[in-house]
């Protein structure tokens, strides 16, 4: 997959999977490489990013493999922040759409 798509995308696949259920950061690197591949040096800074502007709320919670883990929850600024995002998709890749398709039938 193109790296450039990843790197536009995976903010919105964070906020998105963490609105689903809170998660740890392997967790939900894991989570998205069932979609997605990417690095786990990608995700991180960009965790402590969203954590910053308050989109991301952190905790640690006990874990049975080992040490506590700590937890991305979305707050309510990430949660409004994701609708944004999602709108902003959807109405790129509409458009990215129908370009091809137009693009597609004057060949």
């Amino acid at each position: 997959m193109n790296v450039q798509f990843k790197k536009g995308a995976l903010e919105l696949c964070v906020l998105v999977m963490i609105a689903s259920k809170d998660q740890y950061g392997y967790e939900l690197a894991q989570n998205i490489s069932t979609k997605i591949q990417i690095a786990e040096g990608t995700l991180y800074p960009l965790l402590r990013r969203l954590t910053k502007e308050e989109y991301l709320s952190t905790y640690f919670a006990a874990s049975s493999e080992g040490p506590s883990r700590k937890y991305y929850s979305l707050t309510p600024k990430g949660s409004d922040y994701k609708d944004s995002l999602i709108q902003d998709w959807n109405v790129f890749t509409s458009a990215v759409t129908e370009l091809i398709e137009e693009e597609s039938k004057s060949e």
